[in-house]
């Protein structure tokens, strides 16, 4: 059994109490060290691990270089309240502006696109349950197994189900059109 490698963190004095003043709009910066030791072992087969002790054969003591943690915040603005609210992003001046004549025609053609997509999945909906025929579907000639018979039924009930799916996504995104 392996044994795990669980480093205890060491906090330097008064780390909560810069940790909270941080919380408040400050900047923090702490070194952490590893209580423990660590070693890399390396067995006969050239595979390395890393462990907390080094009782076996071909493991090797490793120095670790501390870990730096530094956390910076800035203070709430306008009161600090939960109501109070962050700037509009704006976009970048470099960025392509389109006029609203050809927002409109990309809109228009959007809208045309994904209701030629419901019309269609509309019409593969009403296919397959006419083929699906209530769960007893007419048996075709290579079928004379009943276990091919039913994963067709399966395969043709999750079809439907697919395309239930597609039809309420193109609902849900013609409702999002403006």
């Amino acid at each position: 059994m392996r044994p795990m490698l669980r480093p205890t963190l060491r906090f330097p004095r008064g780390f909560l109490l810069l940790a909270a003043v941080s919380m408040f709009g400050g900047t923090f910066s702490a070194t952490v060290h590893a209580q423990s030791e660590v070693f890399l072992c390396v067995d006969q087969n050239g595979v390395k691990e890393y462990k907390n002790t080094g009782d076996t054969k071909g493991c090797k003591r490793v120095s670790l270089p501390p870990l730096t943690v530094t956390t910076s915040s800035s203070k709430p603005s306008g009161g600090g309240g939960a109501a109070s609210s962050k700037p509009a992003a704006s976009t970048p001046s470099d960025f392509p502006k389109v006029d609203n004549g050809t927002q409109k025609a990309r809109d228009n053609d959007r809208r045309q696109i994904l209701q030629d997509e419901m019309r269609n999945e509309q019409e593969r909906l009403a296919n397959l349950k006419k083929e699906y025929n209530d769960g007893t579907p007419d048996r075709q000639g290579n079928e004379r197994n009943y276990a091919k018979y039913q994963e067709r039924v399966a395969s043709m009930k999750e079809d439907i189900a697919r395309s239930e799916k597609n039809i309420d996504a193109l609902n849900r995104e013609l409702s999002n059109l403006k």
